[in-house]
């Protein structure tokens, strides 16, 4: 996948829009505090398609495995379960440069949590 200076959040967007998905992202910032809030605390992106609802938290590929802990261990993910909505992880890693490190190739993992 070629996403050159993307963060992992605009390279999920970019593969769910790519997929049909309509998708946005739901993470706010917060002043005055200066920190990230995921909706539910851990969705950074909500995508519809299909009649399908999906819920993303997307990362670096080194931390998926704390971010799946932190899914796991939430109160709210039986809730999202119960009520039909897909649950998604995107790791994402720097796959390869090419020409000369003017394009990264970005590999995407997924972990499916639903």
């Amino acid at each position: 996948m070629n996403m050159a200076g993307k963060s992992p959040t605009q390279n999920s967007l970019t593969v769910l829009r790519g997929e049909g998905w309509i998708a946005e992202v739901v993470e706010r910032w917060i002043p005055g505090i200066n920190i990230r809030k995921d909706l539910f605390g851990f969705v950074d992106i909500l995508a519809l398609k299909d009649g399908q609802t999906l819920a993303v938290q997307t990362t670096s590929d080194s931390n998926v495995s704390a971010r799946v802990k932190k899914i796991t261990e939430s109160e709210l993910l039986p809730e999202l379960r119960k009520a039909g909505w897909l649950i998604h992880v995107h790791g994402w890693r720097k796959a390869a440069k090419i020409r000369g490190g003017k394009t990264e190739v970005w590999k995407q993992r997924v972990v499916d949590l639903s």
